[in-house]
C-alpha cells in the first residue's frame, strides 16, 4: 500500500492526494506530470532553436526524474496504468533530450 501525504494538490479545485515523492512540491502525480511535460518540451524548443539550457532548468528536470523514479517505486504495488505510462513516457523523453545535449553542440549557461 502507497503511504499519502495527508494533504491534497495545492492546484485548485484538485482532490487528489499527493504522493510522498512529490510532497516538496505539493502537487498530485498528474498535475506535476502537466508542469513536468512542459518543463521538458520548452527544454526541447531550446535546443531546436540552438539556444542556450540555463543549468538551474537542467537541474530541474533532473529532479523531475528522480521523482518519477521514486513515484514508479513507491507505487509499484498499486499502479495506475495510464500515469505509469505518462511517467513512462516523460523519463524517455528526458533521457532522448539528455543524450541530445551530450551530443551536440547545446550550450549550458550558469545563471548570474
Amino acid at each position: 500500500m502507497t503511504a499519502t501525504v495527508p494533504r491534497s494538490c495545492l492546484r485548485g479545485g484538485c482532490a487528489k492526494p499527493i504522493p510522498p515523492a512529490l510532497s516538496g512540491v505539493q502537487l498530485c502525480l498528474d498535475h506535476f506530470l502537466d508542469d513536468a511535460f512542459v518543463r521538458t518540451e520548452q527544454a526541447l524548443a531550446r535546443c531546436r532553436e540552438g539556444a542556450s539550457l540555463d543549468s538551474t532548468g537542467l537541474e530541474w528536470l533532473l529532479s523531475d526524474a528522480l521523482a518519477i523514479v521514486k513515484n514508479l517505486e513507491e507505487s509499484a504495488d498499486e499502479p495506475q496504468p495510464e500515469q505509469r505510462d505518462r511517467m513512462l513516457e516523460l523519463l524517455l523523453i528526458l533521457a532522448n533530450l539528455h543524450e541530445y545535449v551530450a551530443h551536440h553542440s547545446v550550450r549550458v549557461s550558469r545563471p548570474a
